[in-house]
């Protein structure tokens, strides 16, 4: 459930409570009601009112329904929140009214009050954007599969792109005669290759071990072919065991360094795989020769949305002057 309150949800906020002023107004007036309590108790039930709603929607129920499923704090969290505000209300109310605190002859049902108080006060205002945000997150949901569906035939299409395998089969021509024994090596990494494609081409993750395996196979295939003008290197700086990412991430991020940068013949493309806590970051120098082929950022598009339903972190893409880097969350499963 997205926790931020939109420009529609604010527009019902004052719908509700501008409402909710005016038949307070005639309420007030047909009980006589000083002008002091018209100036002080409307703004402070209508601000008391939207801390509540704001409390609940960013904070309580991220915290205990969503992440935690704990019912019994959400509850015991609510009450007490519930309480206090209500009854904050309904003693500035007394003293607008020219009462004070000594005239409470039962405290316990003064609180009591005061919940009963916040609940009317902010109840129906709660309830409405609730049932709103659940509606956005379920056509949210439903935008996001179709998307990923997209996204995972256009990812299958470019795995199987008659373009990779021509031009593996010219790389692989050229070995036979002039490296026979680098011919058998590459047709071996590029059967393996294919083999991880059809195994994969269902799941939604791979483990990170496997797709690190994968990506040095496919870094074989990029340093036979373009030779010096990529280098390569990978850093694990914590185990692999039970990590995940989504499948074929690694290729997509490989794919976008070699089609996005060209080696000037004198320095090569400089790329560093290094696998963190919790990320899994490829950096590349980037390239001082001009590519005329147009960029449309469909690879990390279909990252970013296949994130969206895989984990609660976002990829981050930094576009600096020398070098290039994107970091992809890694999944833990078994948490």
């Amino acid at each position: 459930m997205n926790t931020k309150l939109n420009k529609s949800d604010w527009i019902i906020l004052a719908v509700v409570f501008g409402t909710t002023i005016i038949l307070g107004c005639f309420d007030y007036y047909k009980e006589g009601n000083k002008l002091i309590e018209y100036l002080v108790d409307f703004p402070t039930s209508t601000f008391l009112s939207i801390v509540i709603i704001l409390i609940f929607i960013q904070k309580l129920v991220p915290t205990f329904l969503v992440d935690r499923k704990n019912y019994f704090l959400f509850f015991l969290s609510s009450l007490i929140l519930l309480t206090f505000l209500g009854t904050l209300d309904n003693v500035i109310g007394r003293f607008t009214a020219g009462k004070n605190l000594s005239s409470i002859s039962n405290m316990v049902a003064y609180f009591i009050d005061g919940l009963y108080n916040a609940v009317d006060m902010a109840s129906f205002p709660l309830g409405i954007l609730l049932i709103k945000k659940f509606y956005e997150g379920q056509q949210e949901l439903t935008t996001i599969q179709n998307q990923q569906k997209e996204n995972e035939l256009k990812l299958l299409r470019s795995q199987i792109d008659p373009h990779f395998l021509f031009n593996n089969l010219n790389t692989l021509d050229s070995l036979i005669d002039s490296n026979p024994i680098k011919a058998k090596e590459y047709i071996n990494k590029l059967s393996l290759i294919y083999r991880y494609l059809i195994k994969t081409k269902d799941a939604e993750v791979m483990e990170l071990a496997s797709e690190i395996e994968f990506a040095k196979n496919y870094i074989f295939l990029i340093k036979t072919r373009f030779e010096d003008d990529y280098e390569f290197t990978i850093e694990e700086h914590i185990s692999l065991k039970d990590k995940f990412v989504p499948t074929g991430a690694i290729q997509s991020l490989l794919e976008n360094v070699v089609k996005h940068n060209k080696s000037d013949g004198k320095k090569p493309i400089i790329t560093n795989i290094s696998i963190n806590d919790g990320w899994l970051m490829i950096t590349n120098s980037k390239s001082s020769v001009k590519i005329n082929e147009e960029s449309f950022g469909t690879g990390l598009e279909n990252l970013t949305t296949r994130y969206q339903l895989l984990s609660d972190k976002k990829i981050q893409i930094h576009n600096m002057d020398v070098k290039f880097e994107v970091l992809i969350p890694i999944i833990n499963l078994s948490e």
